[in-house]
């Protein structure tokens, strides 16, 4: 989804308690345990609607204004860095964390870098 500065902020706001614009947001459906355990469905659920019915990681919202901004800033084009942002949210509803630390941080970019290469061929 993408969502204008204000609204984004309201967003960060109130879910990181941050009153500030930020370029991406992701929300998981499931937390982090209950997704590595495979979610909320029990094996024999997961197994009767597997291939029926999309598995729902959660939501990634991007403030395109945003984005914008941290293009400029880096040099590079607003397509490129929205792909980076597409990939940075979809890493956190994967579990993956930069901000629990400098060796996850690492693993973070290191696998964003992995996915965006594969992406761009």
């Amino acid at each position: 989804m993408l969502a204008g500065s204000r609204r984004i902020r309201r967003l960060n706001r109130e879910f990181r308690g941050v009153d500030k614009p930020t370029d991406v947001l992701s929300f998981p459906f499931h937390e982090k345990e209950e997704f590595l355990r495979g979610g909320a469905l029990s094996p024999r659920e997961r197994g009767r609607l597997a291939g029926r019915h999309p598995f729902i990681l959660g939501e990634i919202v991007i403030c395109p204004e945003v984005a914008a901004k941290n293009a400029r800033g880096a040099g590079l084009p607003l397509a490129e860095e929205m792909r980076r942002l597409l990939v940075h949210g979809f890493l956190h509803l994967l579990g993956y964390d930069h901000e629990t630390g400098a060796a996850e941080a690492r693993r973070m970019r290191r696998k964003e870098r992995e996915l965006l290469s594969v992406l761009l061929g």
